[in-house]
């Protein structure tokens, strides 16, 4: 210890000589001329960080020069200004012990960055300024949990500046800080969300992704209730032109799933938008949600792997009848999404009719997925999904007709056609029937299998052929689809068929009746061919 006292003796001389050789300059920092005070700030860097000093020395020299440079964060030259925080950056750098600045560097960062109005006017230096925040966060770490009040007041203030890169340096602050001090930060995160919120739709797309990882430190530490107010606006960000913003909101809802403490409160919040982006225009994004999703289903289903244990031990292959080309999610996937499907399912299903065209579609193709996790589990929420597909259906847009057609398919993949049978034919059997309706018995149909069918080709036949379903209508719309129903009926039932084929005909010859158009006249004669080399049933 001799040695190491010896060295500490040496440089507080080395740093006491040096605050003496520097004493004049100090004093040249309170002068009137502007001039006089910048050569005196220059001198005094010169003479302490251009000099090669041990850490040690430094943090003597530190010292005794904070205060008065901290002063000169409020001179009137703006070159004062930068100088100061330059060399108060520089000097938090080398000391050994940043931390002892931390009760004079706070309160003086709060005045400047923390006061409802700007009190720096320059931009470049309100950004200079956080970077001395963000190096202090970086050092001090735990340290700072004295001084949080401060250090969010400053963020409140500075996330809503109307500097660019002042904003983004705010947020990549707020995810240091939130770091370092996790336990304290919680009982002041919920004062940042409004100001993220209230940036997270800039111009720059470049401080939308740092308000969304922001936001991302900002709930994992703080008060997972905020969640409330931030989902919408994520939601929204989903629809980002910008592919990066988009896959910060896919990493950020991933990594809650996975790591929120509350997240089982949220699951059916979160999962709706880790899903969405399954269908997202970007293949890295697609994979990036997918293995996020994974990872969550899995985690889920060790968490509760008691639970599912008779699942897990009589794990089989997919459902004989599985649609194509599908890979069937894991079994944490499809549970999480069974045992929120009905918290999850009403909000798609108004949203797959909202004004908006884009949330139409999203929602429309959000629903196949879910579908598809679901299975048999969409039993019990049958009514609910054929009211919505019914008017998803009708949609004028062409996308969320064919992502709601998918869905129809998988209620025929998944569900047993006595009971969607019951309820889709009751329907048809209680009001006027529409294309919507016929749209959507073809494609459970054709989801369905034919031997599932068999049971009920009579009465879909019956249904099909009535007067109140076959001569509802004369317009092509309703005629194609209700010819859809036909070719369905006979690609599923095949040679079963020949108990209703007088049905089938009645249907088709009513079809070319009402219509006049050619391309619908061929496709009845191809569809008659089709049922007479069963049937022989001549049109």
């Amino acid at each position: 210890t001799e040695p190491a006292t010896a060295m500490a003796s040496a440089e507080e001389l080395v740093a006491a000589g040096l605050s003496h050789a520097v004493a004049r300059q100090l004093n040249c920092l309170t002068e009137d001329n502007k001039n006089t005070r910048k050569r005196a700030l220059d001198a005094i860097r010169k003479e302490t960080l251009g000099r090669d000093l041990s850490s040690g020395a430094l943090q003597g020299l530190f010292d005794h020069l904070l205060k008065p440079l901290l002063r000169c964060l409020s001179d009137p030259m703006e070159k004062c200004r930068e100088t100061s925080i330059q060399m108060l950056g520089d000097f938090i750098r080398r000391v050994p012990r940043p931390e002892d600045s931390l009760p004079y560097l706070v309160p003086a960062l709060t005045q400047r960055l923390g006061g409802p109005e700007i009190v720096e006017p320059a931009e470049e230096l309100r950004l200079a300024l956080l970077g001395v925040l963000g190096l202090a966060v970086e050092l001090c770490g735990g340290r700072l949990a004295a001084y949080v009040e401060d250090v969010v007041k400053i963020l409140q203030r500075t996330l809503v500046d109307p500097f660019p890169d002042a904003k983004k340096e705010s947020c990549r602050c707020t995810v240091s800080f939130a770091r370092a001090v996790p336990e304290h930060f919680h009982m002041q995160a919920e004062s940042l969300v409004k100001p993220l919120m209230q940036t997270i739709s800039h111009q720059h797309s470049r401080v939308r992704v740092a308000v969304i990882e922001a936001t991302g430190a900002v709930i994992q530490f703080g008060n997972a209730k905020s969640l409330d107010d931030v989902l919408s606006h994520f939601a929204q960000r989903l629809f980002d032109n910008s592919p990066q913003v988009r896959q910060a909101v896919t990493t950020v809802v991933g990594s809650w799933l996975l790591n929120l403490r509350d997240r089982y409160s949220y699951f059916h919040k979160l999962i709706p938008l880790l899903l969405s982006s399954f269908s997202d225009e970007i293949l890295d994004i697609r994979l990036l949600a997918a293995d996020y999703w994974k990872k969550a289903g899995c985690q889920w289903q060790q968490e509760n792997e008691d639970d599912l244990k008779d699942k897990l031990d009589f794990l089989t292959s997919p459902p004989s009848l599985y649609p194509a080309g599908a890979e069937r999610p894991e079994l944490g996937c499809r549970e999480l999404v069974f045992r929120n499907l009905s918290k999850m399912l009403p909000a798609v299903s108004r949203e797959i009719t909202d004004w908006v065209v884009g949330t139409r579609v999203k929602s429309a193709q959000l629903l196949a997925v879910l579908l598809l996790h679901a299975e048999d589990h969409a039993t019990q929420h049958m009514e609910l999904l054929l009211s919505t597909l019914y008017r998803a259906c009708a949609d004028e847009e062409r996308e969320v007709v064919s992502n709601s057609l998918k869905s129809a398919e998988l209620i025929g993949t998944f569900v047993s056609p006595e009971v969607f049978l019951k309820l889709i034919l009751g329907r048809l059997q209680k009001s006027s029937c529409s294309p919507a309706h016929l749209m959507v018995l073809g494609a459970v149909l054709r989801g369905s299998s034919g031997p599932a069918l068999v049971p009920h080709l009579g009465k879909i036949a019956h249904m099909l052929s009535h007067p109140d379903i076959g001569q509802e209508s004369e317009k092509l719309e309703y005629l194609e689809q209700l010819l859809c129903c036909v070719q369905a009926l006979l690609s599923q039932g095949g040679k079963d068929c020949r108990e209703i084929s007088l049905q089938l005909l009645k249907v088709l010859v009513t079809i070319q009746s009402l219509s006049s158009d050619q391309q619908l006249h061929d496709k009845v004669i191809s569809m008659a061919e089709v049922s007479d080399s069963w049937n022989r049933l001549e049109l």
